[in-house]
């Protein structure tokens, strides 16, 4: 799609990724000469009301957030296909590399580094859990948490969720990788739902090792037969990684002080 233009000044520049019936896109606003992520879903027979429904709520979502550390809402448009109409969400451009990325190549995180980047993904989540009603990313995970202009940035709001729409709604279960709370496999969704997933993050950042190829230990991953961390971060990350609800660290601002006090 290299060259074409939607919505009147968006000019494709490259395709970042692609799924079926969707891709997402970056371009640059030739009115500004920024760059700029462009989601397109295909709206035809073959797609689910759920896919909608996501798509729709992330741009409601971006609409409502303000915060220098995930994307900004930029312009929600429908466009013409060959194969029909899309719908398509404007959105800033981080430009850095994905934690995904820089485990693909090998780069692995110290203790150090992960702890700054621990402190500024909690901020984040401490400014969305906040929120009335609490916005839950509900997919972090490493291509989800980029590097970029000396701050981590959360992107992808594509499953997010709020408290007041799951209050007697179906829930839409995102399941998609090693990185999802056990609570979510039964269909329950809460703030601490991703405390688990940025802690299972870290351990993978560090470890080198996605969540599938390291050790168990029952139901907790057995991280430190691989690593050699601080018993106080060690432990920091369990109460993160916790799969029993009552033992796992209630929040992001009570992450962000334990960490802070010596985690």
């Amino acid at each position: 799609m290299a060259g074409q233009i939607l919505g009147d000044h968006y000019e494709v520049e490259r395709e970042l990724g692609k799924q079926e019936g969707r891709w997402t896109l970056l371009a640059r606003d030739l009115n500004t000469q920024e760059q700029v992520v462009i989601k397109l879903l295909c709206v035809d027979e073959t797609l689910r009301s759920d896919d909608l429904k996501l798509f729709e709520r992330e741009a409601e979502t971006l609409k409502a957030l303000t915060h220098p550390c995930v994307p900004q809402y930029l312009g929600y448009f429908e466009h013409r296909l060959p194969i029909g109409k899309a719908l398509a969400l404007v959105q800033t451009y981080v430009p850095g590399r994905s934690l995904e990325a820089c485990l693909r190549i090998g780069r692995t995180f110290t203790e150090a580094e992960a702890k700054q980047i621990a402190k500024s993904l909690l901020y984040i989540l401490i400014y969305l859990h906040g929120r009335n009603p609490p916005t839950i990313h509900r997919d972090i995970k490493p291509s989800n948490i980029v590097l970029a202009d000396r701050r981590t940035h959360l992107v992808n709001f594509g499953s997010v969720k709020t408290l007041l729409s799951l209050e007697g709604s179906t829930f839409t279960a995102v399941l998609t990788h090693d990185y999802t709370p056990p609570e979510q496999f039964s269909g329950r969704v809460l703030t601490v739902s991703d405390l688990y997933s940025l802690g299972v993050t870290l351990i993978a950042i560090i470890t080198g090792r996605s969540p599938a190829h390291l050790p168990r230990k029952g139901t907790k991953l057995d991280f430190e037969q691989v690593v050699d961390l601080s018993p106080a971060f060690a432990n920091w990350l369990s109460w993160m990684t916790e799969a029993n609800l009552d033992r796992r660290l209630k929040s992001a601002k009570e992450a962000l002080q334990s960490l802070e006090a010596g985690g």
